[in-house]
């Protein structure tokens, strides 16, 4: 490497990484705008050929706030609505209370105030929110720049997205067949994400959701979100919500109740899972599932929410890369082969 090349290098590692700061602060926003420009994306040439490049990115940027932003808003605040119902509904008087109570020391042999626990809980989370006010107040105007810069990005992502792609594929030193075979296996990975992972989830826990409901389970909406959330998570799924809910009604007393949401959740909740899962997944990525725990898990570690969504993705064109550079290795070393 000559003086001018080894400069050029140390200047665009010193840029990469001022740039990797300038970004850090708003990744999960920017992997946002990238996970919704993924999902829109279909519809922007459709769009385009009806009106300008411009306007068709800026009405699928409105459809993304239309479809996705409001109401994830609006079921946020619900959810912190009922969450806060959820914690000043105790009372201490309530013979349900009381009756969980008594179960819990018939099974373990301790005696455990519930009520006063909750209340307890409750107090110093009170506490807590009175003195991080400011970091509150700091951490929702983070929140709406962030959501801000995640829909400029969006719009930009649309409109001249081809030309990243385009600029990508012009950078990447390999042959067109082997960038093709590169890009489809993670186009695979992120349908089996997307469509195995996200929608399952969120008809694995909008089911048992409905149990709940129909079964009187208190605060069924902040149980559902949760369980949307954890059915994300392979090996974890709704039971963590669904199983302690059982356990709820049976101690309460209300046997038939308890047995019923147990068989639905059993038959319906997890079949949904077991069945629904593996064919789509197999369908779009065929990949090994222990690399899509480990992305899950791994990711959640790495990239907080986003990461649920781009870790097995990651890990999906990791497996990629090394496939194609082996042929890429393969083919360097043919014409050196004798026949």
């Amino acid at each position: 490497m000559d003086r001018a090349t080894g400069t050029l290098v140390a200047t665009i590692a010193v840029l990469a990484f001022l740039s990797v700061l300038l970004l850090l602060p708003f990744v999960q926003y920017v992997l946002l705008a990238i996970l919704l420009a993924y999902v829109l994306r279909p519809l922007q040439g459709p769009l385009e050929r009806r009106t300008t490049p411009g306007i068709a990115a800026f009405a699928l940027t409105i459809l993304a706030v239309a479809v996705f932003v409001v109401p994830i808003s609006v079921i946020a605040a619900l959810v912190a609505e009922d969450a806060v119902a959820f914690a000043s509904d105790v009372d201490p008087s309530a013979d349900q209370l009381r009756e969980v109570e008594r179960l819990i020391a018939d099974w373990t042999g301790y005696q455990v105030d519930l009520a006063a626990l909750a209340g307890e809980i409750a107090e110093r989370i009170g506490d807590v929110l009175l003195g991080q006010t400011t970091k509150i107040f700091a951490q929702i105007t983070h929140t709406l720049i962030g959501l801000g810069t995640a829909l400029f990005v969006l719009y930009y992502f649309l409109k001249d997205g081809h030309r990243l792609v385009a600029w990508l594929r012009e950078m990447t030193p390999l042959p067109p067949d082997l960038q093709d075979r590169f890009f489809e296996r993670i186009d695979a990975v992120m349908r089996a994400v997307l469509v195995g992972h996200v929608f399952i989830a969120f008809v694995q826990g909008l089911l048992a959701g409905i149990g709940l409901a129909l079964t009187g389970v208190p605060n069924a909406a902040f149980w559902t979100f949760v369980m949307m959330l954890l059915a994300l998570v392979p090996l974890v799924g709704a039971f963590m919500v669904w199983g302690p809910a059982v356990v709820y009604l049976y101690a309460i007393g209300d046997t038939y109740l308890a047995g019923a949401l147990f068989l639905y959740s059993a038959i319906i909740v997890s079949v949904s899972d077991d069945y629904l899962r593996p064919v789509v997944v197999d369908r779009y990525a065929r990949i090994n599932p222990a690399v899509i725990i480990l992305g899950v898990l791994g990711g959640a570690y790495a990239f907080g929410i986003m990461g649920l969504f781009y870790g097995p993705v990651v890990l999906g064109a990791l497996l990629a890369a090394v496939e194609v550079l082996d042929e890429y290795w393969d083919r360097q070393a043919s014409p050196f082969e004798t026949p």
